[in-house]
C-alpha cells in the first residue's frame, strides 16, 4: 500500500518515516521542532510534538501512533493517548502527544525518533439495537469483568 504524504515547511529535511528493521511493524516518526532548539519535557509534563507530516490514510484503515519501547524503558517517555488514531479523513499535521513518566527531564531535539506509526485495517460497523440479551449468546466468560480471568 502506498500512502500519499506531504512534508510541511518545518518538516522538510527530515527523513520520512521508515522501518528500522526488515520485519518492523511500524515506521518511526520524528520530531519536527526548530533546528538548534531543545524542548524540555519535565517529569510529569506532556507536550504535543509536531512531525511536519500530513498524510492521506486510505478509507478502511487507520494510522496508529504508538510509543517507542526504548524511550519508555530508558526515559519513561511515552505516547499519552496510546495508541493515538489518525482517521482516514484527517488531513491535518500528525502530532504526537508525549508524556514524561520518568524521574528526570527529557530533552527533545529535531529529528529525534519519538513514536511509531502503524497502518491497520479499521472495519466500519453499526449497532444492531434490536438484539435481545438472549440473542447475544452465552460464553464461558459471561459477564465476568475486571479480574475475572485471573491475575
Amino acid at each position: 500500500m502506498r500512502i500519499p504524504v506531504h512534508q510541511l515547511p518545518h518538516g522538510r529535511g527530515l527523513d520520512l518515516p521508515a522501518y528500522a528493521t526488515e520485519h518492523a511493524a511500524g515506521m518511526d516518526l520524528r520530531a519536527a521542532i526548530p533546528e538548534g532548539e531543545a524542548w524540555e519535557l519535565a517529569p510529569g509534563s506532556r507536550r504535543l510534538v509536531p512531525t511536519g507530516l500530513v498524510m492521506a490514510i486510505p478509507p478502511g484503515f487507520e494510522g496508529q501512533v504508538r510509543p517507542r519501547s526504548g524511550l519508555a524503558l530508558k526515559h519513561g517517555v511515552t505516547v499519552l493517548n496510546a495508541p493515538g488514531t489518525i482517521d482516514a479523513d484527517y488531513r491535518g499535521e500528525v502530532q504526537v502527544l508525549l508524556v514524561n513518566h520518568g524521574e528526570a527531564p527529557f530533552l527533545l531535539r529535531r529529528g529525534e525518533r519519538i513514536a511509531q506509526l502503524l497502518v491497520a485495517p479499521a472495519a466500519a460497523w453499526a449497532w444492531a439495537p434490536e438484539a435481545s440479551l438472549a440473542s447475544l449468546g452465552e460464553t464461558g466468560r459471561g459477564g465476568g469483568g475486571y479480574g475475572s480471568t485471573g491475575r
